[in-house]
């Protein structure tokens, strides 16, 4: 499993929580999405159950490269919806997942969704040209025994698997067990009634953001002990952030290895992310040299962001505040429409910062919130981040 590092000791949170302003920066639903759509048994209530899971997984597969010519299709006229691959020096036939049958369809052409429609001695038949024609020669596979065999994934012979153990032990370097051992743990929840987050709140298979399944795994984790102040709000009170970051990889290609940092200001009941700032993001394809780049790159990366002073991104924030850029009315409408806002647009973000804030922006801040604010609204998606990334930049230029 690796070495934990325990960070500082976790800060105890104050007694119900505390009053953030949601209404601020921007609304991610990533982490909803994943909430959402996975059951039961794709949910984990520590890093420990995690880990053990899918280095279990690992620890059962094995991977290998073959000639495409010597992968023999098996298909039994009393099973039509099931195939079975003979592959060289195999004690037995592998049975492809659904996921390592499209891949394996994609490699030699042929289209998976009208393959599945056919009998099974038809779709062999098909699948068993396209591998003895197959141009490429080779593919890797990647089978695993639980039970029976599987076929999980089949890709290029330069694929670069990164194992999700591997992610998941990384994570453990920092957040232990994901549980409040260290600062880093699975979010609270806020209550929208009284716009209190409360950090503490009992780890579930309706609250868990730790996630796997057969093919991939995605954490969520947040610093919500220990909240961050970046200013003031309308009101005087303490406009609160806490650090987070999301991340995922699939071993069998379904996507790419991400890692996302980011601050927030609160974590709602469906798992959507709330008053998001400075969200970066990185992405290693499965490439030849994937896991060197891992090691080298994204897992530091990660260390970094965890280990670091938010001091860097309060000044941002301050200097954003304090950086005037108009007075009037004719300003404002200037600076909006200089950066591509109509006038129509520009009125309604002026508008938004004024119902708010109880006055006209003023500030690089005021403008960017009064942006994002008005992206929400947005019904379509690409209209929507378009504004998120051009108020971002708004505070990329700050300074």
């Amino acid at each position: 499993m690796g070495v934990v590092e325990v960070l500082d000791p976790v800060a105890p949170a104050r007694a119900g929580g505390w009053k953030v302003d949601v209404s601020r920066g921007e609304r991610n639903g990533r982490v909803s999405s994943e909430w959402f759509n996975r059951p039961d048994d794709e949910r984990y209530l520590s890093l420990d159950d995690l880990w053990a899971s899918v280095k279990g997984r690992s620890e059962r597969s094995r991977s290998r490269v073959v000639q495409t010519a010597d992968i023999r299709v098996e298909a039994a006229r009393d099973s039509a919806e099931r195939l079975h691959l003979v592959l060289p020096k195999a004690e037995a036939p592998v049975s492809p997942t659904h996921w390592a049958f499209g891949q394996l369809a994609s490699i030699v052409g042929a289209p998976a969704s009208y393959l599945r429609q056919l009998p099974a001695p038809l779709a062999g038949i098909n699948l068993q040209y396209g591998l003895s024609n197959h141009r490429a020669e080779q593919v890797k596979t990647f089978e695993t025994e639980d039970g029976r065999t599987e076929l999980r994934a089949v890709t290029g012979p330069d694929y670069g698997r990164i194992h999700d153990f591997e992610l998941v032990e990384a994570v453990q370097r920092l957040a232990g067990n994901g549980t409040g051992d260290t600062r880093w743990k699975v979010p609270g929840v806020l209550d929208w009634s009284t716009g209190v987050y409360n950090p503490d709140v009992e780890i579930s298979r309706d609250t868990t953001t730790l996630y796997a399944s057969d093919r991939d795994v995605f954490l969520f984790l947040v610093d919500d002990h220990n909240p961050i102040e970046a200013g003031r709000l309308a009101d005087g009170s303490p406009d609160l952030y806490f650090r987070g970051f999301y991340c995922w990889n699939s071993e069998v290609g379904a996507k790419t290895l991400g890692m996302a940092s980011f601050y927030l200001r609160a974590v709602c009941q469906n798992r959507n992310l709330w008053g998001v700032e400075e969200f970066q993001e990185i992405k290693i394809r499965h490439s030849k040299y994937a896991a060197s780049r891992f090691a080298h790159e994204a897992a530091p990366a990660l260390t970094r962001f965890a280990n670091s002073s938010p001091q860097g991104f309060v000044n941002g924030i301050q200097a954003a505040r304090q950086q005037i850029v108009a007075r009037s009315d004719e300003d404002r409408d200037d600076f909006l429409r200089k950066r591509g806002f109509s006038k129509a647009e520009s009125g309604k973000i002026i508008e938004k910062v004024l119902m708010e804030e109880g006055r006209p922006p003023e500030s690089i801040f005021d403008f960017v919130q009064g942006i994002t604010r008005l992206a929400r609204d947005k019904t379509q998606q690409d209209v929507r981040l378009d504004m998120e990334g051009r108020a971002k930049k708004l505070l990329d230029r700050v300074g």
